[in-house]
Order: structure tokens, then sequence, then C-alpha cells
């Protein structure tokens, strides 16, 4: 069944009238409506190319929130063969807002990590809706000394709101565990690339995507503050998240501009949800090519290009 979101009800209201039509048909088999529902599927394919041909920030946000968008667990699945999942950050507990393991990408070895949301509501309870706790981070910190050991090139798959902010995190060090594993990505001597499929928010998100190579797909976000806290902090009125996501330049297209991130990852027509598969591939795609750039380099060369990378951050933008 078919999530729509609050822009997308107009288009909701067509596509179901052609699968009232169609449910009609199939129950009374006499009955031709082919030619009314295929008027109104043509109908709604102009719609939902209209909706999305020019999305504002906010409603990326709101795409880029999208239950049904896949998450890390599904590319994992889809692109990573021989995948062993490690746990635990051998200090604390095991974050299940973080995955990662060994695996291969296209036959090569690599270590492959990420923040995953949930599909349904037992698990998203499960995973803390992405929002990782210090061990979450010190898991990943582990694992990326691990294929730096190895030699392994480290993937990063990165959706999350931002850290968990809860009492417990903050007494076991999350901004301290936020900012190692950040440090750690800067001093891997091994190619990182990151793709952000979802929401990157802030230093949850750059704690795992201080990389080499950055995507973003089309309609993902890229912030070091959700729209609704900006809001909440700069008007004291959280529903002036569409004024925030504007001014916080948090979209793709404006982080590409601005030097943030490398490449930008086309989605389908409707969202990444709208066809998981061909999203899945097409970010599959991306990860074999930033793999084969870095694919060679020294450690040396690495450390240095990547650090070189955010200290230049920006300064592209501004200076247009």
């Amino acid at each position: 069944m078919t999530t729509y979101l609050e822009f997308e009800k107009p288009l909701a209201e067509i596509e179901g009238k052609a699968e009232e039509l169609r449910a009609m048909a199939r129950a009374n088999p006499g009955m031709d409506v082919e030619k009314e529902a295929a008027a109104l599927d043509k109908k709604a394919a102009q719609m939902l190319t209209d909706l999305y041909k020019d999305l504002t920030p906010w409603r990326k946000c709101q795409v880029a929130r999208h239950p049904d968008r896949p998450h890390c667990r599904d590319y994992i699945d889809a692109l990573f063969t021989e995948y062993t999942p490690l746990a635990g950050d051998r200090n604390f507990a095991d974050d299940h807002a973080v995955m990662g393991g060994l695996a291969r990408f296209d036959d090569r070895p690599v270590m492959v990590i990420g923040h995953e949301k949930g599909h349904d509501t037992a698990s998203r309870i499960t995973h803390n809706f992405g929002m990782a706790r210090p061990e979450g981070y010190r898991k990943a910190i582990r694992l990326m000394d691990m294929a730096d050991r190895f030699n392994l090139p480290v993937v990063t798959l990165v959706d999350t709101p931002g850290a968990y902010p809860g009492k417990g995190a903050e007494e076991r060090g999350q901004a301290e565990a936020i900012a190692r594993s950040t440090e750690q990505c800067l001093k891997l001597g091994v190619p990182l690339i990151s793709v952000i499929i979802g929401e990157g928010g802030s230093g949850g998100a750059v704690a795992f995507a201080t990389a080499n190579r950055i995507a973003m797909l089309e309609h993902s976000v890229y912030s070091v503050i959700s729209p609704e806290g900006c809001a909440s902090i700069l008007w004291k009125d959280a529903e002036k998240m569409r004024e925030a996501a504007e001014a916080l330049r948090l979209t793709a297209q404006d982080l590409k501009k601005l030097g943030v991130i490398d490449r930008i990852i086309p989605e389908p027509k409707g969202g990444a949800q709208r066809d998981r598969a061909g999203t899945i591939a097409a970010v599959g795609a991306e990860i074999g090519k930033m793999l084969d750039e870095l694919s060679g380099k020294k450690r040396a060369g690495l450390i240095s290009d990547r650090r070189k990378k955010f200290i230049e951050m920006g300064s592209k933008g501004l200076a247009a």
C-alpha cells in the first residue's frame, strides 16, 4: 500500500480513483473501465512529474524521511555479498541504530557501516529510529580501525535524524564518541566513501561522512540541525520549519554547489520509495565508481586529500 506525503494528497486521490475502477472491474468481469483508468493514470503521472519537478527544501525533507525509502539493511542485502555483521563496542553494549561488518562489493572485500532506522514500529523502536548512542559510534570506530589494519575500503550509508540526545547517552560521552568517530574517519589510510541515503543529521551524520567521496541521493538532506530544531532555536516556533529549511541549504543541489558533497545520485520520478530496486541499483553504481576512483591511491595521499577536502569545504560556494 502506497504511503502518501502531505503534499501528495491530490495525487493520492487520482491514483485511488484509478484503483477503485480496476477493483470494480475485477469484481464485475463484464465491466470495461480500462479507458477511464488509463486516463487517470496519465493524469497521475503528469501530476507526479509536476510535484517533483521543483521540490522546496521542506518537501525534500519530507521525502528524505519517507518511511518506504530503502534503508541501510536494504542496500546491504541487495548490493553486498558475504556480509558478516560485527556487533558491540567492546565497552558497554551493541547499538542497533548502527549496523556494520565485513562484506564484498562486486567481489571486492570492504567494510560497510550504516545507520538503520527500521521499517515498521517494532523495528524502528529496536533501531531507535536510526539515532545512535555513544556505543554505536564506538562500534563504528572499532570497525573502521579493523578496516584500516586489513587495508579494506570503508563504505558508509548515512540515514539519521542525528545522534540520540538522551540522558544516558550524554552520561556515556556522546559528544566525545562523535568526535572520536570523526577523527577516525580523518586518519583512515584506506578509501572512505559515504552515501547520504535519507537524512544526514548533525554530527551524528558527519561522524560517518567525513569521507574522501560523498554522494547524496537527489531528494536526501544533510544539515547541521533539523529544520524543526533550527526553527525552535531561532524563532522559538517549530512551525517555522519551512523557513528554516530554506535557510539551512540542506538539499543535495545546494550542498553540491558549496562543495560539501561530490555527486548527486538521481532518484526515480516520485522519489526512491517509488522504485526501490532502481534506487538501490543507482547507489550501487555510484559506489562502484567512487571505489574505482580511489583504488590504488597511497595511504598518505588518501589522508591528505580527505583533510584538504574538509578544510576547503564551503569556500567554493562562498566565493560564488
